[in-house]
């Protein structure tokens, strides 16, 4: 397992807690060897991010304080550009411009991508890249193709992360919760798991009682 996440997040105060409380073992412990480097999308967190439709962005603000974003939009708009790469266009907002403005002076990011239904989520920290769109329509273009057609909102900008460290969370503090989406989907194999009973039971009763005949 690569150890840059635990070299990036773990400073002295937080080593200082896990010694104490006695979780060094499991978690500081890996900062006593070299750092592995940035690590690179696997296949598990791919899927997690193609099937996103909301993820939390975090930047550094040039007051030093963390701000926070909240980001929805069709799934898949979350782009994976290659295993180090993820981007997104960035729709028109309300005109602060506070995460590009923090963007600008520092290309630190944190994001959070959560699976709601089936409670997993993953941590991902990089370093990211604002490119406006009159600098590359054509890669803002391919970042408004999404899974189910083109993106309608406004779309001024492109951001591209480099990611740099990736940390699965653990999955009992997530409460799941289910979009109409996903209930429709559940339904459906409902149904056709039903269909298929109601079929064996109706062949069985045709069957007995052709016997009986």
């Amino acid at each position: 397992m690569s150890n840059h996440y635990h070299h990036l997040v773990f400073g002295p105060s937080s080593l200082a807690r896990q010694r104490a409380k006695g979780s060094y073992t499991a978690y500081g412990a890996q900062t006593e060897r070299g750092d592995d480097g940035p690590d690179e999308l696997d296949g598990r967190e791919k899927v997690i991010i193609r099937a996103a439709d909301q993820f939390y962005l975090s930047t550094v603000t040039e007051t030093g304080w963390p701000y926070v974003q909240y980001r929805s939009g069709p799934a898949g708009f979350l782009q994976v550009l290659d295993d180090h790469t993820l981007a997104f266009a960035d729709f028109a907002g309300n005109n602060q411009y506070v995460t590009v403005g923090n963007l600008d002076a520092r290309d630190r990011v944190a994001l959070i991508v959560v699976d709601y239904p089936r409670r997993q989520r993953v941590k991902i920290y990089g370093r990211a890249t604002v490119v406006e769109g009159s600098a590359d329509p054509a890669l803002l273009e391919r970042l408004r193709q999404v899974p189910g057609g083109t993106v309608e909102s406004r779309c001024e900008r492109s951001v591209v992360i480099s990611v740099e460290a990736i940390d699965w969370n653990c999955t009992r503090s997530i409460v799941p919760r289910y979009d109409q989406d996903y209930v429709s989907r559940l339904g459906a194999l409902y149904e056709r798991d039903a269909a298929a009973r109601e079929k064996v039971l109706l062949d069985r009763i045709a069957e007995l009682e052709a016997r009986l005949d």
